[in-house]
């Protein structure tokens, strides 16, 4: 492909527009799909509905993740992904990491527990009601980690970096 008939990259913004939480930004190149950020949507429930939405891009070209930090509404919704299916590498710092494996699967549990208070209680419209990921999704989840140190250069391939500054 010539200079001139190359596509320019694109930034789709799947979460973290219109609210202040679910941060989602998917950058594709003709080479590569990065994922920053993988947050749970949290709050209202019209907002905590957009986590069973379906994955809007082609799952399979997800090239990698990268993760700003630890929080529920930039990280939360890994498990999920997981669930979908997602099995690459996933960047983040060595504290965030730290952090993730204690929320991860906390999160994790309160899911399992909400859904089973809705089965209990019959006040979910599904039958039966299930948790949007489980213990399970978040312990594979955390196995696709890969730390990388502050100013630490990564190569992602086709010309792509990951520096966390």
């Amino acid at each position: 492909m010539s200079d001139s008939a190359q596509v320019s990259p694109r930034l789709h913004f799947l979460g973290g527009a219109g609210a202040v939480t679910g941060s989602r930004y998917l950058l594709e190149t003709p080479e590569r799909t990065i994922l920053v950020d993988c947050g749970l949507y949290q709050g209202l429930k019209p907002l905590r509905l957009r986590n069973w939405h379906p994955w809007p891009h082609d799952l399979a070209r997800l090239s990698a993740v990268a993760l700003t930090h630890a929080h529920i509404d930039h990280a939360g919704y890994l498990p999920r992904l997981y669930k979908l299916g997602y099995r690459g590498v996933v960047y983040c710092t060595p504290g965030t990491e730290a952090l993730l494996r204690i929320l991860l699967p906390d999160s994790a549990h309160l899911q399992e527990e909400e859904a089973e208070f809705a089965n209990r209680h019959g006040y979910s419209k599904h039958h039966p009601a299930e948790p949007l990921y489980t213990a399970a999704d978040a312990e594979g989840a955390l196995g696709l980690l890969h730390t990388t140190n502050y100013g630490e250069s990564v190569d992602l391939g086709a010309g792509h970096e990951l520096v966390f500054h």
